[in-house]
């Protein structure tokens, strides 16, 4: 059987792997944290973008560069405290690997800004098209993400169908 195949088949979640995602407080923190950076990524784009497009606006670009690297850095470490609680490993949960090793990248283009930008060593417009790197590699992880929430969703959705009383019993009629 072809990896593609073999990882169409296994579940996202074992049993107990759900149960401590539904039972974690974790869970809750990155579903407010995750489309509250989003949001913060949304504002900050526009910001990043009427600077490169007027030149106006670069300390308040800036600022949400910061805010939205400050956010990436929260839910990275709530991530991996979410993943030691559901998988029983801080980062590279079999379930998330790529999603994580990409998430490094993201984190790497954040941090490399936020040195940049406090050595002094790139102009603000080279400065911001550094952002809009970690912007675009953000954008890649945040769509590896969804389609991960969505597998898990259907999962579950599958799950549920087969688990139901009506999935056991067959439908015969009446002679």
């Amino acid at each position: 059987m072809a990896f593609a195949e073999r990882r169409k088949t296994e579940p996202l979640y074992t049993p107990a792997e759900r149960a401590r995602r539904d039972a974690s407080g974790w869970t809750l923190v990155q579903g407010i944290l995750a489309p509250v950076q989003f949001v913060v990524f949304l504002i900050s784009l526009a910001l990043v973008v009427r600077f490169l497009m007027s030149g106006l606006g670069y300390e308040i670009a800036t600022l949400s560069i910061i805010v939205k690297t400050l956010i990436l850095y929260t839910i990275m470490v709530t991530g991996a405290i979410w993943e030691k609680v559901v998988f029983g490993q801080y980062l590279f949960a079999k379930a998330f690997f790529w999603e994580d090793v990409f998430s490094f990248a993201v984190l790497a283009l954040h941090t490399a800004y936020l040195i940049a930008l406090w050595l002094g060593s790139l102009t603000p417009n080279a400065l911001l098209m550094l952002a809009l790197a970690a912007y675009a590699a953000y954008v890649i992880n945040a769509v590896q993400f969804i389609l991960k929430l969505r597998a898990a969703r259907l999962q579950s959705q599958s799950e549920s169908v087969n688990n139901s009383p009506m999935s056991s019993q067959t439908h015969e009629v009446p002679a």
